[in-house]
Parts: C-alpha cells; sequence; structure tokens
C-alpha cells in the first residue's frame, strides 16, 4: 500500500472509527436487498422510513414476488423512481421465490443476475450480510475517491476495480461507510468544508480552489 493511501486510510479511521455500519434498517438479506434497491436516487433516511411499514404490509419475499404492481408503486412512491423500483422488486422477488428458494445469493453473478441489482447493490449484500470483503461505489465513494486520487477513472466499476488495487481488503467493507459519513457531514457535493476537513493536502478540488 503506498505511504499516501495509508495516511488517508489512517485519517479516516481516526474521524469515523472502524465498526461496520449499514444506515439501511433491515433484519435479513432480503429486506437489505430491497432498502438498497429503493436507495438509488433517495437518501437512507427516507428508505427507512418507508421500509418500516413496508416490511410490516410484505412480511417476506414470496408476499413481494405476488404484490400488485400499482399498489407497491404507491408503498414507495415517496422513494421516487417508483415505477422502476416496484417493477424491479417484484421480478427480483419472484426470480428468488421460483429460482433461488427465496434465499438471497452470495455470489457476485447470481446477484447480478437479479433485475434491479447491479454490482453496487450486490457489493452491500455481500458485505454487510455475508461477509465478503466487497467495495461498494456509490455517488459518496466515486466523487471522494477521484478528488483524493485514489482513482482517475469515472465508471463505477472501473472505481471499484482501482480501489481493489489501492486499499487493502480490510478496508474494503469500511471505506464505502467512512466516505459516506464524510461526504455526508464534511465533504458535500455542492458546498465541501474545506475548512473542517483533515485530507485537503491530499485533495486536488482543494488544491484547485486554493489556486
Amino acid at each position: 500500500m503506498k505511504k499516501r493511501t495509508k495516511e488517508i486510510l489512517d485519517i479516516l479511521d481516526a474521524q469515523y472509527g472502524t465498526d461496520f455500519r449499514c444506515y439501511l434498517t433491515h433484519d435479513n438479506a432480503w429486506q437489505l436487498l430491497i432498502a438498497t434497491i429503493l436507495s438509488a436516487q433517495c437518501t437512507d433516511a427516507r428508505v427507512n422510513i418507508v421500509t418500516k411499514d413496508l416490511f410490516v404490509k410484505y412480511p417476506s419475499i414470496r408476499a413481494f414476488a405476488e404484490a400488485e404492481l400499482k399498489e407497491l408503486e404507491q408503498d414507495i412512491h415517496s422513494t421516487g423512481f417508483y415505477h422502476n423500483k416496484a417493477k424491479n422488486i417484484i421480478a427480483c422477488c419472484r426470480k428468488l421465490h421460483e429460482e433461488y428458494n427465496d434465499e438471497v445469493p452470495s455470489d457476485i453473478d447470481a446477484l447480478t443476475s437479479l433485475p434491479g441489482v447491479g454490482r453496487k447493490t450486490a457489493n452491500v449484500i455481500r458485505g454487510n450480510i455475508f461477509g465478503i470483503d466487497s467495495i461498494v461505489v456509490d455517488t459518496h465513494v466515486k466523487r471522494i475517491s477521484g478528488k483524493l486520487g485514489l482513482t482517475k477513472e469515472d465508471d463505477p466499476v472501473k472505481v471499484e476495480f482501482d480501489l481493489m488495487k489501492e486499499i487493502p481488503k480490510d478496508h474494503w467493507i469500511l471505506i464505502n461507510m467512512q466516505l459516506i459519513t464524510f461526504g455526508r457531514d464534511i465533504c458535500k457535493a455542492q458546498r465541501p468544508e474545506c475548512e473542517r476537513c483533515r485530507l485537503t493536502k491530499y485533495c486536488s478540488y482543494c488544491k484547485k480552489s486554493r489556486g
């Protein structure tokens, strides 16, 4: 690992700790899967409000598989993009029910074969449910890892593979949790609070803004 990368990780560890925390409320694999699908272009806080009642109304994979599309759309309306999300959730749960005996698989290819499940969602499941070292590239991770020079790529899959080379495995899951917190708290997309940041010496944005 590069000295520079180690310094960045040490600062993040000191600031945010090394506990794995998933911000989406869930009791099991399928609940986290659905919550992660709902979280696209939506805050985790909003998803948690919606799933609190949603998982009572639909208490199993089979219940979602048998859901009525228009009704589910209304149930998840406030998460945005509800037409596609409802369609994907029903199709995903049908496949889980019919082909996987109501079990969420851990294999990356099996997960990404499910409707509505890309590598980001698959890696959330693999890391948080199965403890498989995985890097989740969401908007915070992509944006901040670029600023910090951990990747030069813009495509999330390429960013993921760059970070896998750059960061040791014991930080693969952790880096997502830390950068999400950092992105919400300090390195905000619209107005980054550089005066509060401990990573400015590594940041290309900060160097440019200071001229």
